[in-house]
């Protein structure tokens, strides 16, 4: 991400979730507000042109990833019973606007030039933010996310389920630990996440492929710089505090939640969702 611009990556996943609204069938993700909060030029494309949206064979594996991390979130927080909601790196995320739980605080944290984008689109498209929804300013690489928290209004001695979607592949590990560190301190927590494989874990053909990804992501000012496994990956949550992990990758994710589909709708590749419970 390059100094005081917002994030592009949190407009190309809001234009994913905008995407699937309009062309996937069944809706795995229903979101009035998805639409609303895109860019006018990329609302235009997809309602005027929607048949070019799937253009690139990446196109139906992200926005497959997008809603079902997503759906795994909130599906978490229903089943949870939290009365706090923490979106980390919320970027254009709608939770906070179609909260059906009353009982429920939302925080979105995330860097301060992205917010302000999602301010200015939020009042473009009149939508007001409910009570029950914070802004919450933090740079990971640079903030301490406690104190962050702390200043809005967050308790810690209430339930939370903690979304951080689509960001910790972007971080260093030692500040995606750190994160990971606090959920895991607080007495009743729950993180879902995904994260991506290392490049040489993936089949040869596929890895070249990948590599010329992160390489444009690189030169976009969003280069990737944190890859998990699994198995190490589940130790070190376990070992930080969390009681349970559940670790889900693209077989088990098209096995769940996206099987009898006649719209291609598939996750592949190298990314998997966590879900750690305490």
């Amino acid at each position: 991400m390059f100094e005081g611009q917002p994030s592009r990556t949190a407009e190309r996943v809001a234009v994913e979730r905008a995407a699937h609204q309009l062309l996937d069938s069944p809706l795995l993700l229903h979101d009035p507000f998805a639409l609303r909060l895109i860019s006018e030029a990329h609302r235009q494309e997809l309602e005027q042109h929607p048949e070019r949206h799937d253009r690139s064979p990446l196109s139906r594996p992200t926005r497959a990833i997008v809603v079902v991390r997503t759906r795994i979130a909130e599906d978490e927080l229903v089943r949870s019973g939290a009365l706090q909601y923490v979106l980390l790196g919320a970027g254009l995320d709608t939770f906070g606007y179609r909260n059906p739980l009353a009982q429920v605080r939302v925080f979105e944290v995330d860097q301060p030039d992205t917010q302000a984008l999602k301010r200015r689109r939020l009042a473009a498209a009149g939508i007001e933010p409910p009570v029950t929804m914070t802004f919450v300013p933090c740079d990971f690489s640079k903030d301490q996310l406690p104190a962050a928290l702390a200043a809005a209004g967050f308790d810690r001695e209430r339930p939370a389920v903690f979304a951080w979607l689509g960001v910790v592949m972007y971080l260093e590990w030692a500040d995606v630990l750190d994160t990971l560190r606090f959920i895991a301190s607080l007495p009743a927590s729950r993180v879902i996440f995904d994260y991506a494989l290392p490049p040489e874990d993936a089949p040869w053909l596929q890895r070249i492929f990948y590599r010329t990804v992160l390489a444009r992501l690189a030169e976009l000012g969003e280069p990737w710089r944190s890859f998990l496994r699994p198995e190490p990956l589940r130790t070190e949550l376990l070992s930080l505090g969390f009681t349970s992990v559940d670790d889900v990758g693209a077989t088990e994710i098209n096995a769940r939640y996206l099987a009898g589909r006649g719209d291609e709708l598939k996750a592949r590749g190298v990314g998997r969702i966590a879900i750690a419970r305490k």
